[in-house]
């Protein structure tokens, strides 16, 4: 289980690598490239059997979170209706969003940030 997550997850994160390595794209867009693919696969239906294949080496990349955010208004339009499309990401992403923001103003605290110069 353990090497199947780091496998899946080290070959997303070399094939991101590459990306940022050979194109003129900005981190900022490759991250959006990776949440808009977790989307785009996840309403095809493809990312769930390989998050069940990868387990965390497919759900922490920022693509698990895209599949997440599909996965969430997917089950929100069937309960809600229309609603659903504006209320099912919020919710399937507010507990993993709320960790990254306290865990990272808590690390801000900790290690004294800088801003570049």
């Amino acid at each position: 289980m353990y090497v199947k997550a780091f496998v899946a997850g080290g070959i997303i994160c070399a094939l991101i690598q590459l990306l940022l390595d050979h194109t003129k794209l900005m981190p900022g867009r490759v991250m959006v490239i990776l949440v808009i693919t977790g989307v785009i696969t996840g309403a095809l239906g493809l990312y769930e059997p390989f998050l069940k294949w990868a387990g965390c080496g497919a759900s922490v990349p920022l693509s698990g979170f895209g599949y997440n955010l599909s996965k969430g208004v997917m089950e929100a339009v069937r309960q809600e209706g229309f609603l659903g499309l504006f209320q099912g990401g919020l919710k399937a992403a507010a507990a993993g969003t709320s960790a990254a923001l306290v865990f990272s103003y808590l690390a801000s605290l900790i290690f004294k940030p800088k801003m570049k110069k």
